[in-house]
């Protein structure tokens, strides 16, 4: 029996880690890296993009969600989910978006981690976050929640999402912490998306100036800013070392 159950765990892995390489393959294929970050490319296809959005809102809604949570399970990071979802559906709606697809792919990868990769999470993590143990004891929610808050100290958005596989958190605990304490810092990622979209609405060329200078960049900034020291504070108070 144990032998039957450690070969099903190893052909879903397998499954699983082939289906994330092919996916990147097809990724980096189809799509240029170049003109992803190019000013011009995005400015040029802000109106057929926004254009179809507003044709086919709940379509482009749905795939966008649906989207987020298997990019998230494949181990993708979330900035580029953010910034999109605030470019395209604002930031209100987009936060909405993205919190909630984020929240379940990221809980999606944690079982997953845990039924079939908890031997290697445990051999590549444990010796760095092992200190962590005593916290989340005390209470997993609260102090996962300040860790994702914290920006996970450092630790990758992929890491971030397993790392409870050390501690055995409970899939509820899991959620609610990783909605809760990724929401300060989505939101402002999403509002800075938003913003740019507005800046390329009023066709000005592209400069440091004026975009520090727009309320729509700046006043997320300010809020990033605020995060960034209150995650400092946090990560003194209830992360600090022995």
């Amino acid at each position: 029996m144990n032998i039957t159950s450690g070969k099903l765990k190893l052909t879903i892995a397998a499954v699983y880690l082939s289906l994330l390489f092919i996916g990147l393959y097809f990724l980096f294929s189809a799509v240029d890296i170049k003109d992803l970050t190019s000013y011009d490319f995005i400015r040029s296809k802000k109106d057929i993009i926004l254009q179809y959005k507003e044709e086919n809102f709940l379509f482009l809604t749905i795939t966008f969600f649906i989207f987020c949570i298997v990019w998230t399970l494949f181990l993708g990071f979330a900035t580029p989910l953010l910034l999109f979802s605030g470019f395209v559906f604002g930031k209100w709606w987009g936060i909405l978006i993205v919190l909630i697809s984020t929240s379940i792919g990221a809980t999606l990868l944690y079982v997953l981690a845990g039924a079939f990769f908890r031997d290697f999470i445990e051999e590549k993590l444990a010796p760095k976050f092992s200190k962590l143990k005593e916290l989340f004891n005390k209470n997993d929610t609260v102090y996962f929640m300040c860790f994702r808050f914290v920006g996970g100290g450092g630790a990758p958005y992929p890491a971030q999402n397993v790392l409870p596989v050390l501690f055995n958190m409970p899939i509820k605990n899991y959620m609610i912490a990783t909605a809760a304490g990724s929401l300060p810092s989505m939101f402002v990622t999403v509002a800075i998306g938003s913003g740019i979209e507005k800046i390329i609405d009023e066709n000005v060329e592209l400069s440091f100036i004026k975009v520090i200078s727009s309320p729509n960049i700046y006043l997320p900034l300010a809020g990033f800013f605020i995060i960034l020291i209150s995650a400092f504070i946090l990560k003194r108070i209830f992360f600090k070392k022995d």
